[in-house]
């Protein structure tokens, strides 16, 4: 019975991961999960969609009637890190997400997107029709500002001049004792996708604005549920920036809004 048991939950986490060809050539990894309605998850900085699959999320997710697809955004984890600066711009990794989502013929997705993938997913809404909802994780609405702070320390940081923060050297060591390729972060930093209060503003589809109760890193999460006509504000109590996407409330909270709309 034991070894059943094993089995059995060996086959609800098994994905289908495959490389796909992208509209520059540029090779970009990615994992199916589960069958149904698909949900898109986009990653964070430093980290890959690994980060997903050890928190409670796409297992709920697959196990509740959804298809999860976990990218590695151009850069990250299994696909390709070009280093030229080139390669990033132009929303770059926007355009890698759509043209996958038509390459698996997929005519509507719900998009989830945690730290960096939620500003991702703000670029996203405002390029791609067959969005059916939208999840900003981690965020507040500092992000839109074309000066904001740690965009333009995250860029120095991974271009050299890390000297020059001391508070952020745990995210240097951090990048460094995964492997990422520091002098890719740089670059992502540098094309990081812009998007104004304006065009978020014109998204009237359901949006979940969700974040952990001791989370103040990327601003206050009330502020941007306050951006959109459609949304639902959602506080995980006793998590920071840090455990709260891995958590099982984030899970819940996010499957409970998906399922709503």
């Amino acid at each position: 019975m034991k070894k059943l048991i094993i089995f059995l939950c060996l086959v609800s986490l098994s994905t289908d991961a495959q490389m796909f060809k992208s509209f520059d050539g540029t090779q970009i990894h990615y994992e199916i999960m589960g069958t149904g309605r698909p949900v898109v998850l986009l990653h964070g900085f430093i980290v890959n969609s690994n980060s997903w699959k050890g928190g409670a999320l796409p297992k709920k997710l697959s196990q509740a009637g959804f298809q999860v697809i976990l990218v590695d955004l151009r850069g990250n984890g299994q696909s390709d890190k070009p280093h030229d600066l080139a390669k990033y711009e132009n929303d770059a990794e926007i355009r890698d997400v759509i043209e996958l989502m038509k390459s698996l013929q997929i005519q509507e997705y719900d998009v989830v997107g945690y730290s960096r993938g939620a500003i991702l997913a703000a670029k996203i809404i405002s390029m791609d029709k067959h969005i059916r909802t939208a999840t900003f994780g981690g965020m507040g609405a500092d992000f839109t500002s074309p000066n904001w702070y740690r965009k333009k320390n995250f860029e120095e940081i991974f271009s050299g001049k890390a000297h020059l923060y001391p508070e952020f050297k745990g995210a240097v060591d951090y990048a460094k004792s995964t492997n990422a390729d520091t002098l890719v972060l740089g670059l992502l930093q540098k094309a990081q996708p812009m998007t104004t209060l304006k065009d978020m503003k014109k998204f009237k589809k359901p949006v979940l604005v969700i974040s952990g109760s001791e989370d103040t890193d990327n601003g206050n999460a009330a502020d941007l549920a306050k951006v959109f006509t459609n949304s639902t504000l959602k506080i995980v109590e006793g998590k920071n920036h840090n455990n709260a996407s891995s958590s099982e409330a984030f899970a819940e909270d996010v499957l409970a809004f998906l399922k709503a709309h």
